[in-house]
């Protein structure tokens, strides 16, 4: 029934709102947060500087904190005047954050065109590509049936409901755990996928063991440096980053971090986060307290500290990678123990030793990108011609002289293996990386939400690790991060989402 505003209605209106007013928490929440704190400027953390300033807006001091360089496990080698992509390397063309990023900051996208790959077995290549696209159909077909194609229906599948997810950002809903978001996406199907291992979510698909073994494997271990143990959906994930049309950013991907980084209008602070502690002050703005979050970093000049009213961790935290003590938080932040897997890319200016891989005519040696399955005697993942970042051109015949060939291996290579894979090389680089979770499902994703208003955007890692994993977790944690400061509880953790917005077109 329609009440008309009576005066006393209007006083009591009135009073409720001061009495709301009067509370620290609730007057705080009046205004936008002065200060937010992102640490790590990889990818994570400068696209969530850029989606933060897009939901806070321009008077809200953004700072981010990086101890190495911008970019972080998206970073290039220098080898004889030229730079290679050393970490994250290519980019699926359904990855729209990525893309909006490449368009929206003027970069420069080619298509990567690469070469013919062969899958090795330690003895002898069980399957090699030919340039002759009928007579490749034709041996899938006789080595492994009508596995390929099928598993390429089951990638699509996975992928339609996975991109789900920008639909759900675009209308700006957050989940506020990683399980959380998977369900949204694909229900039980997809964290059952995260709680058995590739080759279980395979054979209950129906797929052949060997198709398993030499294919999947092989994809496994150039992705992720492990084999078809890791969980099932980063393991759907690295068997769509072997699909055609993947590309790279023109100058290195790295670039895109520079350029949200900037565009964010973020503040960047050189330096080691060492800690962050939740503080008590006085708010100036209501002369009541305020809960804050003092981080604590080494930098050039010495020990700072500063305070936010929100942190966004973007960096992972295993000790190895990122040291940071939580000091007086009740519950106390708990341990990240589970550990990173180390690949080392060793990058070679040299003639590769086609004999070492079974070829007695160097001749009839045409590959340039080399798979690997599990076998004790391999002491590579992957190796493969790579070109420079200025210069995308992947189709390079490695009969025509020394190449550069990426290798990645999960010990660095000794020279007598070094003498192995090449008749001769002259120069040599190695970058070693703690470039993606060990994976042993069942997994369990830590927790996106540290504490009331300090978020970790790495827990995604363990779903999967991959650039546009990343930019969907910061988009996530930004909109978490302005729902909870503006207590818009109704766009958090919503379910059947997917009907619904079909209902709303």
């Amino acid at each position: 029934m329609w009440v008309p505003w009576t005066g006393s209605a209007r006083l009591l209106l009135l009073l409720a709102s001061m009495c709301r007013g009067l509370s620290s928490g609730s007057q705080e929440l009046r205004y936008p947060p002065n200060r937010i704190a992102v640490i790590g400027a990889g990818i994570g953390g400068t696209s969530a500087a850029y989606f933060l300033r897009q939901k806070f807006g321009k008077d809200v001091l953004i700072d981010v904190f990086e101890r190495g360089a911008v970019g972080g496990r998206l970073a290039t080698v220098n080898l004889e005047g030229e730079d290679y992509e050393a970490g994250g390397a290519v980019i699926h063309p359904l990855n729209l954050h990525m893309k909006h990023f490449v368009k929206e900051l003027g970069l420069s996208a080619p298509k990567s065109q690469g070469g013919l790959m062969g899958i090795y077995n330690g003895d002898e290549f069980v399957f090699e590509e030919s340039s002759w696209y009928i007579w490749n159909f034709v041996k899938l077909l006789w080595h492994y049936g009508l596995n390929p194609l099928r598993m390429s229906m089951w990638v699509e599948e996975i992928l339609d409901k996975f991109m789900r997810i920008y639909r759900y950002q675009a209308h700006d809903y957050a989940f506020s755990s990683s399980e959380g978001l998977l369900h949204a996406l694909g229900g039980a199907e997809f964290l059952h996928m995260l709680n058995q291992t590739i080759d279980e979510s395979m054979q209950k698909s129906g797929f052949s063991h060997k198709f398993i073994n030499e294919i999947v494997t092989s994809v496994m271990r150039v992705n992720y440096g492990q084999g078809t143990n890791i969980n099932g959906f980063v393991g759907a994930v690295s068997l769509a980053g072997a699909d055609s049309g993947l590309w790279s950013v023109e100058g290195g991907n790295k670039l895109v971090c520079t350029g949200l980084l900037y565009a964010s209008k973020a503040q960047l602070i050189p330096g080691t986060v060492i800690s962050i502690e939740e503080k008590t002050r006085q708010n100036g703005r209501s002369g009541g307290s305020v809960k804050l979050y003092e981080v604590t970093y080494n930098s050039t000049s010495g020990l700072a500290s500063d305070a936010y009213n929100i942190v966004l961790i973007a960096t992972p935290l295993n000790r190895k990678i990122a040291n940071i003590t939580f000091l007086n938080f009740k519950p106390p932040i708990p341990e990240f123990s589970k550990p990173y897997q180390e690949t080392v890319a060793t990058f070679v200016h040299g003639h590769i030793n086609a004999s070492f891989f079974g070829y007695q005519d160097p001749s009839y040696f045409h590959l340039s990108g080399i798979f690997t399955i599990e076998d004790p005697k391999l002491f590579i993942n992957s190796m493969g011609i790579v070109g420079p970042v200025k210069d995308r051109k992947d189709v390079l015949n490695p009969l025509l002289g020394p190449r550069v060939w990426k290798i990645f291996s999960p010990q660095p290579l000794t020279t007598e293996q070094m003498n192995f894979l090449f008749l001769s090389y002259d120069t040599t680089t190695v970058k070693t990386w703690l470039a993606y979770p060990h994976y042993s499902p069942p997994e369990k994703c830590p927790p996106i939400i540290l504490h009331s208003r300090m978020y970790y955007l790495n827990s995604i890692e363990w779903a999967a690790s991959a650039m546009e994993m990343s930019a969907i977790s910061a988009k996530n944690a930004a909109l978490l991060a302005y729902h909870h400061w503006y207590e818009k509880m109704d766009m958090i953790d919503q379910e059947d989402l997917h009907e619904r917005l079909k209902t709303e077109l």
